[in-house]
Formats: C-alpha cells, structure tokens, sequence
C-alpha cells in the first residue's frame, strides 16, 4: 500500500495494493497494521455506505463535539472528494484538497477529525463507503455552505443537485465562534 500526505499533511490518499487478472480483482481495503504504520493509527467506530445520482454535491459537513475522521472509498463510479481545514488555529486553516476517487484508480482518502468534507458525483451513480473514527450524532452536525468563497472549491460541476440542508447552510465565517480551538 501506498499512503501519500497531501498539501494538508493530516490528509492522507492511499492506494492500495490490487492484484488483478481475467477473474477480476483483489484488494485489501483496510489492514489495520498498515494504516497505523502509513500514518492512520485512529480506531474506526462506524462504517457507512451512500450511493447518488450524477451532479450529486454532499457537504461540506463535519461534527463539533465528536469530530469524526472518515476513511473513504468508491466501489461504484467517480467522485471528486474534498476535504477542508476548519480548525481556527491551524496554519493550513480555510485551505482544501481534492481527490478523484473512483472504482477504477481504488484510491482512498483519510480525513481526520477537524476536517470539513464534501463530494460530488461525476459518474452516472456512486456507491460511497466510508470507515468513521466517532459515532454520528445529528445533533452535533454542522454544515457549510460548499460554495463559500472564503474556502473557493474548484468543484468539477456547475449545477448540482443539493439538499435543503447544503443549500441553507451557512458560512465558515459565520459558524467560528462555535468550532474548537
């Protein structure tokens, strides 16, 4: 397995070993020993598994009280993942990476607790799986707004289809006072 710090070092991709033939395919897509010594030593608490339509943009989303760090994959289709630093008193603070994520390149992302993220969906249909680190508490969810222009995501689409929550969510700036430092 390769694991490859981002220009936000917390941000890992990883690309794991596939071994392929006329049969298909064979991969490991957790090991918990190579996490830990490829800079992943978090313990995962959940596992989740979405799928969406094409134009689909989920986030930018992130926990408060109990931040989740998310080990995402594709098993269907294309995604352009992103994740961004919220964490006031980081250096890297505002900044964001991308991924594209698919069932053909098998990459996959951590991001760590303090991270918001956000994707969206450039094939027809993705199958999204994602290990979480903490439990999911809808109480404690906090959405921003994806097209803020203070954190200016290149996002790959024009129109996407969003749910109310991502359309009404609000600010970075206007959600600071409630983020840990």
């Amino acid at each position: 397995m390769k694991f490859t710090p981002t220009k936000l070092p917390e941000v890992i991709v990883i690309e794991p070993d596939v071994h392929q033939d006329d049969r298909g395919f064979f991969l490991e897509s957790y090991q918990e020993k190579k996490y830990q010594a490829g800079g992943i030593s978090t313990r995962f608490v959940q596992d989740n598994h979405s799928n969406s339509v094409k134009n689909t943009l989920r986030g930018l989303h992130t926990q408060i009280k109990q931040p989740q760090g998310k080990l995402i994959r594709i098993i269907e289709g294309e995604v352009f993942d992103v994740a961004v630093d919220i964490r006031p008193n980081s250096p890297t603070f505002k900044n964001w990476v991308s991924v594209m994520l698919s069932q053909q390149n098998f990459k996959q992302i951590y991001i760590p607790p303090g991270f918001a993220h956000g994707f969206c969906v450039l094939s027809d249909n993705a199958q999204f799986e994602y290990k979480c680190t903490d439990y999911y508490d809808p109480t404690d969810e906090l959405t921003i707004l994806w097209s803020d222009p203070d954190i200016n995501i290149d996002w790959p689409i024009t129109e996407p289809i969003l749910s109310d929550k991502d359309i009404n969510a609000p600010l970075l700036s206007e959600v600071l006072d409630i983020l840990p430092r």
